[in-house]
């Protein structure tokens, strides 16, 4: 017999070393494969149902007065090295399980404790029963020594187990290699006989042997002598059963001559069957022979009769009807013939489509009549398409042309003609079941096409668009507006031209109320009657931006031409990007050119009046943010273009008036409010009146660069006099609060301009009093700074003592600066208004000129009496009732 790994010293070294300081003792250790149960989680046989090698081994581990027992799995790393993988305690283990199969080596551990029960124990098995035995054996002892208690055993004879531990007793105490000494199990011989005496009889069978005791109602004193006596009956029993055996030998005697002469003739009989079986086997052997050749002539005919069926319905389907051919190859294309040629396309896409292997039998497809039938549809195919492309292309051209040489459909003279496309339309239409059944059939065919029909359209549209135009300026009536805004040599008081120019945005308003809803219809017609598959550009039963197209059909859905995707089978979704690009581009074709028209409307209108420029933009944000949805690609960057160059026309002019504020600069002496501050508050006056919708970020910002030249302009032409600098700044300053109050409450960029005027005023104001008033009391008021200067270094008794500080140096300064104070006072005012231009100003400065000096002199009759308290100087008291009285 093989030896065991049980007795493996070097795998009990290996397991001793994977589990080293945890302080455990290894019992036993074993080789096990593993595998999971049939119904685990997954339920299929994969990965998790394979034998995987591991190593069981038993420990334990003193703790105080007990001792715990564990279980421990162990399996080897990728380099051999055996490592731990589970630990189980054994006073967790419930059931022992033997599982039925043919070798009886697989087992099951059930732990009570474990965290998902819907899981399948592991499953080990042993290489043999032995094996098998000698762990569960180990397991039972240590469980009923140390735990106290034993699992439940299935599947298990303990009986068996019994005898097994009573025939292996001398193999289970085994040593090792000589070189490591003896290690002797756990298991002895002693433990074994204890476990089978005590532990291997259940309580039912020692119930059962203690009520068969209870029957022998007899004194025994030992057990030996109970012995004896059931020997005795036994030998009873069996002499008895001998007896009555020899007594019926007759009968024994007769029942075998039965049976010879039985035998006999179940012999004779035995052969009679060998010959009826031969005859028997010739005959069966003529009649299938016969049955085979039945049932090939059967299948014979069966098969010629299925094959004349399929024949049949081949070549009915590859028979072309004569009424289709004529119309594929020759057949006009006039309205009155159309529906025969839509049928003559619905069969031949029909026949091709037959002809394939999907809707084909395999093995049809390369039958030369197949072969032959296909290529003669192709030529169908290919005669039909371009016979039709060739009368499309002409077709369209001729329509237009004719279209174009009818002077009365434009705009003429005195007479603006709204562009009607119904009647094109709906010639169109006629043949929009017939490209449906050109794409199906060639869809290379399409572009030709495409490109036919947008070069003459866009034709056109183009004179349409240019008719129109002209005649809209022609009819407007507006008078040209002056550009020269602000123009410095343009006195203040000079009034402004207010002629009333909104004919000129009306017309640009008009234009687009016109021709951009026509254009978009006509983007979506172009995209559904040419087979695009893309999302719908115009929403059924109306446009996006809410405006009247002026096509006479608007309140039906135009581009719903009647027909149904022939090619349900086509993945719009995976070739719709490409689609899209192939229609963005066809769209240019048909488009392109007609903004030059627009672009003539909006600088005709510029040239009238700038300012209209912001009606303009804000007519097309209002568009532009209605045609987010529906819009055509080109006709949203058409309105991108003119919004671009109505912002490039108004910064235009912004830039222009900007230069003419420069311009002031220039000029050698100005006095008083410059010209262009009271004709900028005209200016964002009527800029208010012509915002319309989202300009307001085009006025804020021409309104920050016009102020911003404005102030930088002031404050170079201030410079040019330093002298009367802070007059030319404070008058413009008030200038500009005065003329945009009533604006700057309702305008937030001219509130933030408005508010750094007046602290620009206020400093203005402040510079200029102060130098009025030091220009009157300078003596007064240096004496008051050197005191203020010596007090941060010396006390305040010191400075009497300090050269020019003392009191006789007050007396002489007060009686030079306050000796007929009322005539400094007085020259104060004549030199404020000396060169004051805005005498409305002169209040309002006087009064801050009196609230200054009265701060100053207080704060110098401060510093006297805290440095010269013995001198007497007039007090603030009377200092302001003299300025209240001038």
């Amino acid at each position: 017999m093989a030896k065991s790994s049980a007795d493996d010293g070097e795998l009990r070294r290996a397991c001793e070393a994977a589990i080293e300081g945890t302080k455990q003792k290894i019992v036993m250790s074993i080789r096990v494969a593993k595998s999971r149960g049939i119904w685990g989680k997954s339920g299929k046989v994969g990965k998790g149902h394979m034998a995987k090698p591991r190593v069981l081994a038993l420990s334990t581990k003193a703790k105080g007065q007990r001792t715990k027992a564990f279980l421990r799995v162990l399996k080897y790393s990728s380099g051999g090295v055996l490592e731990p993988a589970k630990l189980y305690k054994l006073k967790h283990l419930s059931k022992v399980e033997v599982i039925n199969d043919p070798s009886g080596c697989t087992f099951m551990l059930g732990f009570d404790n474990l965290r998902s029960q819907s899981v399948a124990p592991p499953q080990w098995t042993m290489r043999n029963i032995d094996d098998r035995n000698r762990l569960l054996l180990c397991i039972l002892n240590i469980c009923k020594e140390i735990l106290g208690r034993l699992p439940k055993v299935v599947g298990m004879d303990v009986v068996e187990m019994a005898l097994w531990a009573k025939e292996n007793t001398s193999t289970v105490i085994t040593k090792a290699n000589p070189q490591d000494g003896p290690v002797v199990s756990v298991v002895t011989e002693n433990d074994l006989k204890v476990t089978v005496e005590r532990d291997l009889v259940s309580q039912a069978e020692e119930e059962d042997m203690e009520a068969l005791l209870g029957t022998y109602v007899i004194n025994i004193g030992e057990a030996e002598a109970f012995s004896e006596r059931l020997k005795r009956e036994l030998l009873a029993l069996e002499a008895a059963n001998v007896h009555a055996i020899l007594e019926n030998e007759p009968l024994i005697e007769e029942v075998l001559q039965g049976l010879e002469s039985a035998t006999i003739c179940v012999e004779d009989m035995d052969e009679w069957l060998g010959i009826f079986n031969v005859k028997l086997r010739h005959m069966r052997e003529d009649i299938e022979s016969i049955e085979i050749r039945n049932n090939k002539l059967e299948m014979q005919s069966v098969n010629n009769k299925a094959l004349i069926e399929e024949l049949d319905k081949l070549l009915e389907r590859l028979r072309v009807p004569s009424e289709y051919a004529t119309s594929l190859t020759g057949g006009a294309f006039d309205e009155a013939r159309m529906l025969q040629n839509v049928e003559a396309c619905e069969w031949l896409t029909g026949a091709l489509r037959g002809l394939e292997v999907p809707n084909l039998d395999p093995s049809y497809a390369n039958i030369r009549a197949v072969k032959e039938k296909r290529a003669e549809l192709e030529k169908l195919k290919s005669a039909f398409v371009r016979r039709a492309s060739e009368f499309l292309r002409n077709y369209f051209s001729s329509l237009v042309d004719f279209m174009i040489s009818d002077k009365t459909y434009f705009s003429q003279r005195g007479q603006l003609k709204r562009p009607d496309h119904a009647d094109l339309r709906y010639k169109c239409r006629t043949y929009a079941r017939l490209l449906q059944h050109l794409k199906s059939l060639d869809k290379n065919c399409l572009g030709p096409l495409r490109k036919a029909y947008c070069h003459s359209l866009n034709l056109l549209l183009r004179r349409e668009a240019r008719e129109f135009a002209n005649e809209l300026r022609a009819s407007t009536k507006a008078s040209k507006n002056p550009t020269v805004w602000l123009e410095a040599s343009t006195g203040s008081g000079q009034a402004v031209n207010n002629t009333d120019t909104s004919t000129v945005s009306e017309a640009y308003s008009k234009m687009l109320t016109i021709f951009i809803p026509l254009l978009v219809d006509e983007s979506s017609f172009f995209a559904h009657f040419m087979c695009f598959e893309v999302p719908a550009l115009v929403p059924p039963g109306g446009h996006g931006n809410g405006k009247k197209s002026g096509s006479k059909s608007n309140n039906a859905n135009e581009d719903d031409l009647g027909i149904m995707d022939i090619d349900d089978n086509d993945g719009k979704t995976d070739n719709g990007s490409v689609e899209l690009g192939t229609l963005n581009e066809s769209l240019q074709d048909l488009l392109d050119g007609i903004q030059e028209d627009f672009y003539a409307v909006v600088d005709w209108a510029y040239k009238i009046d700038p300012l209209r420029c912001i009606s303009m933009h804000g007519v097309t944000e209002r568009y532009l943010s209605g045609q987010k949805a529906d819009a055509a690609g080109f006709v949203r960057r058409l309105l991108d273009d003119l919004e671009s160059r109505i912002s490039m026309q108004f910064t235009r002019f912004v830039d222009e008036a900007c230069h003419q504020i420069e311009k002031n600069e220039r000029n050698v002496r100005q006095t008083g409010v410059l010209s262009y501050i009271p004709r900028f508050a005209i200016l964002a006056t009527r800029m208010e009146q012509y915002i319309q919708g989202q300009s307001r970020d085009l006025v804020d910002q021409a309104y920050t660069k016009f102020v911003s030249i404005m102030f930088v302009t002031l404050e170079k032409i201030a410079q040019t006099d330093p002298k009367y600098a802070d007059i030319v700044l404070l008058e413009n300053y008030a200038a500009f609060q005065n003329s945009l109050y009533d604006l700057a409450n309702v305008v937030p960029t001219l509130a933030k301009f408005y508010h750094q005027a007046s602290e620009s005023y206020e400093q203005a104001c402040t510079r200029h009093i102060n130098m009025i008033i030091y220009y009157q009391f300078e003596r007064l008021f240096q004496f008051a700074r050197k005191i203020e200067d010596l007090m941060y270094t010396i006390t305040p008794e010191e400075i009497p003592f300090q050269l020019g500080l003392s009191k006789m140096d007050l007396r002489k300064m007060l009686k030079s600066s306050l000796s007929g104070v009322d005539k400094s006072i007085s020259a104060m005012y004549r030199k404020l208004l000396k060169n004051l231009t805005s005498e409305e100003l002169l209040p309002s400065l006087w009064d801050k000129c009196k609230k200054e000096f009265l701060d100053k002199y207080e704060s110098f009759a401060q510093l006297v009496a805290k440095i010269y308290p013995t001198e007497t100087i007039p007090s603030v008291v009377e200092m302001r009732d003299l300025l209240t009285s001038m």
